[in-house]
């Protein structure tokens, strides 16, 4: 049995998004538990399909003792404010302190949190925790697919484990992974040599997908790879919204021998890279691609589900853009749906007037994102809930999350699911919480860039991706970058950063 204090600390950052992210989102409740310190943060993580639940529950199995110190997170955004990171990591610090003596630590991370005044959160946050508890006391994390990994994270770490899929449906198994990992270190494993690639070129988050090409093969090979002297292989495909030296893809390894630990490393590398021409694919304008999903949808007894995804609350977006919304209209969508557009205003209003009420609004577009605006009309009440949805498709299955008042409100034949508190709509549970059955409708728009597909490909006869208006560009190459490493390219065969 060993000492282990956990804790954790996850934002994923869109340095492009309009809103920041401050202490007091890291404390309310959404899509995951809010700011959680002390001996109730085992209890609040379980059953949830996050990383340090499956840590929790993978430790308490093999007889190990938890330390809790704090673990917070919050909806993607742009920047964590100075005040939020430094009230955090001074809460994990301080929880560590006062746990010594411990055997080991683990923390929950993302890998993709930019704060004001650092680039690189989870390297600092690591350092600090490094030079606190010192080289001796092995420390682990669990990382989101997403990670803009940093040398310094490496540096800093025994181990990073990230999750292999995306949709994230094994983020609680990427932490009962860590913790196996970690067992093999505390028995004297020798997985202690480590190997770090970063990849030349930015993925756009859309092709990033694992159940796609080519990413669906990439993986594959690092399960084949992983064994033996390769006690851990991690693919971090990066974050694409991030303006920082260490945006980007890379690839890590740990292994029991140098030469297995980098080879394993290079091979994934290589692989990526030949492949650069697969990371991209077609991207519909929004007109263009209702009037698609609705020629789709007439000999299809399947929903036609397009991602809204340049607005993407799972990417820093605020989920408020109304360019899907205009689409439909203008098109006439049958028997459409379009979720979850967040105006908590808008909320309020239909709640206020009651199910089955005209309410005339102004709604959505209020994040001020160039060709945007609100869209006035008057809509039809339908139904309205308390926010509180239990996930429980793939992703978000057993989240327990705290979405503030919402409504069901019709326009035409488009349904639109309406929401307070910002979370990607990744799961059919969010629109029956409003009376919204997502497989009787023939088209579905959805603000979420690829993590709909795990709940919703499922039901759907096809799935495309559209670019209204929105924060989370999907073409990078499009982003004004000004701190990227030199030389990266900020698209798959695009130009490189810096060049002349």
């Amino acid at each position: 049995m060993a000492r282990i204090a956990i804790g954790g600390f996850q934002h994923e950052t869109n340095t492009f998004a309009p809103s920041l992210a401050t202490l007091d989102d890291f404390r309310a409740d959404g899509p995951w538990p809010g700011l959680t310190t002390g001996p109730g943060l085992p209890d609040r993580m379980r059953g949830i399909n996050i990383s340090i639940a499956g840590f929790i529950d993978e430790a308490e199995r093999a007889g190990h003792r938890l330390l809790p110190t704090t673990w917070g997170a919050t909806s993607p955004s742009s920047y964590v404010t100075e005040h939020a990171y430094e009230h955090i990591a001074g809460l994990i610090l301080d929880g560590l302190r006062a746990a010594q003596p411990f055997d080991a630590v683990y923390l929950c991370l993302h890998g993709a949190m930019v704060a004001e005044h650092l680039q690189d959160g989870e390297g600092e946050l690591l350092r600090r925790v490094r030079s606190l508890v010192g080289n001796d006391v092995p420390v682990v994390a669990s990382l989101d697919f997403h990670s803009n990994t940093t040398p310094e994270m490496v540096h800093n770490s025994d181990v990073l484990v990230g999750y292999r899929t995306y949709p994230h449906i094994d983020m609680a198994e990427t932490g009962r992974r860590t913790a196996l990992h970690l067992d093999g270190l505390l028995a004297g494993s020798g997985a202690v040599h480590k190997a770090f690639r970063q990849i030349p070129f930015i993925i756009p988050i859309t092709w990033q997908c694992t159940t796609s090409e080519p990413m669906q093969t990439i993986m594959a090979m690092r399960d084949d790879l992983e064994g033996g002297d390769v006690a851990s292989l991690t693919v971090t495909a990066g974050f694409p919204a991030a303006d920082i030296h260490h945006c980007g893809p890379s690839v890590f390894a740990y292994g029991r021998t140098a030469a297995a630990a980098e080879r394993a490393a290079a091979t994934i590398a290589d692989e990526i890279e030949r492949r650069e021409s697969e990371f991209e694919g077609v991207l519909y304008a929004p007109g263009d691609g209702v009037r698609a999903a609705i020629e789709i949808a007439r000999n299809a007894s399947r929903p036609v589900v397009i991602a809204d995804t340049q607005d993407n609350p799972g990417a820093g977006g605020n989920a408020d853009t109304t360019g899907m919304l205009r689409a439909l209209v203008e098109n006439d969508a049958p028997q459409a749906a379009l979720g979850m557009l967040v105006d908590p205003e808008a909320a309020l209003a239909a709640h206020a007037a009651g199910t089955g009420s005209a309410i005339t609004i102004a709604l959505g577009g209020k994040s001020g994102i160039p060709g945007d605006a609100p869209f006035e009309a008057e809509f039809r009440v339908e139904q309205v809930g308390d926010g509180l949805v239990t996930g429980t498709g793939p992703m978000y299955g057993g989240a327990r999350m705290n979405l503030g008042p919402m409504a069901s409100i019709r326009i035409r034949d488009i349904q639109i699911l309406v929401g307070s508190r910002k979370a990607q709509l990744a799961d059919q549970a969010m629109y029956r919480h409003c009376g919204i059955e997502p497989t009787t409708r023939k088209v579905i728009v959805n603000k979420s860039s690829v993590h709909f597909r795990a709940d919703f490909e499922p039901i759907a006869a096809e799935v495309l991706i559209c670019v209204a208006p929105g924060p989370m560009v999907a073409d990078p190459g499009a982003l004004p970058w000004t701190r990227l490493r030199p030389g990266m390219r900020v698209r798959p065969n695009g130009p490189a950063f810096g060049a002349d």
